[in-house]
């Protein structure tokens, strides 16, 4: 593989994996009583929620998942990150 593209791809699989860390966090600090004017909350919102807010829209488009108690844009978005970043092993 030439090297630019191995700098490419590692860079690109290095931002995957601090997403999904922000994801988690933000799945954790989801259970806890975090203010919302904490700095981590507000970051790990910041990094992750433009990634929601398509899936999210696509899901209110089509009326998919609106009656049930959890976020399924946020687990989909998640999901698709963890694939994403197995296909460019």
């Amino acid at each position: 593989m030439p090297l630019l593209l191995t700098i490419l791809v590692g860079t690109v699989r290095a931002a995957l994996t601090i997403i999904n860390l922000c994801f988690l966090v933000r799945a954790l600090l989801s259970w806890l009583p975090v203010s919302d004017e904490n700095p981590i909350l507000r970051f790990v919102h910041m990094v992750t929620e433009p990634l929601i807010i398509p899936i999210r829209a696509l899901f209110e488009h089509f009326g998919w998942f609106q009656d049930l108690p959890i976020d399924i844009a946020f687990t989909v978005t998640y999901v698709l990150l963890v694939v994403l970043g197995g296909i460019l092993i």
